[in-house]
């Protein structure tokens, strides 16, 4: 981190990232007329579209808070982490 300054603008920068996943959470949700649907189809539908969107909603308030660069850093060792998980190499195992 350079400064305060920098610290602040990213923890705000994840802040309204979460509440704009809150707020289009919502309207996907009832988008797909799940507004009164159970918890396990609208666990699934969050995992399986609403996560992907917070990546991208990310980027987008990064880009408007001027700090594009540090997110999409972020975004790359995030993706990098998630890859290495799913591509264990066959045959060790490990316990």
């Amino acid at each position: 981190m350079e400064s305060t300054w920098h610290f602040i603008i990213i923890n705000v920068v994840f802040a309204c990232t979460g509440f704009s996943v809150l707020y289009v959470k919502d309207y996907i949700y009832s988008l797909f007329g799940l507004s009164d649907a159970g918890f396990w189809i609208k666990a699934l539908l969050f995992v399986l579209l609403v996560l992907p969107l917070y990546n991208l909603l990310l980027l987008v308030w990064g880009i408007v808070f001027g700090q594009f660069r540090f997110f999409w850093n972020y975004e790359k060792r995030f993706f990098s982490r998630i890859f290495k998980l799913f591509s264990s190499k066959s045959g060790s195992t490990e316990i």
